[in-house]
């Protein structure tokens, strides 16, 4: 089932220079795609687009609901409310517990503040908090960039694991690690 569709994108913040010129994508359930490219080519504008914070010059996009993790999980939380303030504020924390263990977090881990935590344990937290929203649409910004490799992988992994009903659109500077993990590398140039 398609859960992301982008047809003919065109968009540039000058007329002289387009990032997008007629690119079109698909994303399915159960599907990782990986976005890859040098600085400045137009990543996180692609995910601007597609969250709507952007609008593009032609082509359309149509998506199921979305999700995302961001590349830094310290500016993810707010610094003086727990973890589990934080994500009940989103929606209900209820029936979490198999989740939480495949993520690998302690029940305790919910009541820390977020400096409390290590990398690691917050990033795991973001992605809690995005799996809980139930997405058709998993936006990864550079998830694992800021983690130590084994902490990448393991991140990865636990990503991979919940495919069910979902597909998973990640932007990383990581060939090695986008190859690994994803069905299809889209590189941007």
């Amino acid at each position: 089932m398609r859960v992301l569709a982008i047809d003919n994108l065109c968009f540039g913040y000058s007329r002289e220079k387009k990032l997008f010129n007629n690119f079109s994508l698909t994303l399915n359930q159960g599907e990782i795609k990986a976005i890859v490219g040098s600085s400045g080519v137009g990543k996180s504008t692609l995910f601007e687009l597609i969250l709507g914070h952007l609008k593009p010059q032609s082509g359309s996009i149509h998506t199921q609901s979305l999700s995302q993790v961001f590349q830094d999980p310290y500016s993810s939380f707010h610094p003086t409310y727990t973890i589990r303030e934080q994500i009940n504020e989103i929606l209900p924390l209820h029936h979490y517990e198999a989740l939480l263990s495949s993520m690998r977090l302690d029940e305790s881990h919910l009541d820390e503040l977020p400096h409390k935590l290590s990398g690691g344990q917050l990033q795991r937290c973001s992605i809690l908090r995005a799996l809980m929203m139930k997405p058709k649409v998993l936006l990864l910004d550079e998830p694992t960039s800021a983690l130590d490799n084994l902490n990448q992988l393991d991140i990865m992994k636990l990503i991979v694991n919940h495919l069910e009903g979902m597909g998973v659109l990640l932007i990383t500077h990581d060939g090695d690690l986008a190859r690994w993990c994803a069905d299809e590398v889209v590189e941007l140039v």
